[in-house]
């Protein structure tokens, strides 16, 4: 029985040093990137392709980082609502519809984040909070 207390209290011990190493932005990034990654998998990826390279002339690429700044307070209502007409995104023009979604808004700060930054290498979140103030303000 002491043996058994031992390793679990070392175990546990070398746990809290583990994730004690991490700061809380870290791992909140983690979580909100790895849900994400399950969101764009089931949502976005049939149009915007694994790697968010976009379908040809069909659908936009979301490797733009450049588009994605200065787009960054319409991002949320575009997931949620979708988006028609004209859209320069990489130096290209689009012009599809894109479909309404039915995700909440966490999981469009979780997809924010997975493409902001596993597909575009960034290291902002969307948080949750910014999501619903941009879905609350939605045009």
């Amino acid at each position: 029985m002491r043996t058994l207390l031992t390793t679990c209290f070392t175990i546990g011990c070398l746990l809290l040093a583990l994730i004690g190493c991490q700061n809380e932005i870290a791992i909140k990034t983690a979580q909100y990137s790895v849900n994400g990654q399950k969101v764009y998998i089931t949502h976005c990826q049939n149009c915007h392709g694994e790697k968010g390279e976009g379908l040809g002339n069909l659908y936009p690429p979301l490797t733009d980082t450049k588009f994605l700044e200065n787009n960054r307070q319409k991002l949320a209502c575009i997931v949620k609502y979708g988006s028609t007409g004209e859209l320069e995104v990489a130096g290209r023009k689009f012009n599809n519809t894109m479909p309404a979604s039915n995700l909440s808004s966490i999981d469009i700060a979780y997809v924010l984040t997975y493409i902001n930054t596993k597909i575009n290498k960034g290291k902002e979140i969307f948080p949750l909070d910014e999501v619903e103030k941009q879905l609350k303000n939605c045009k």
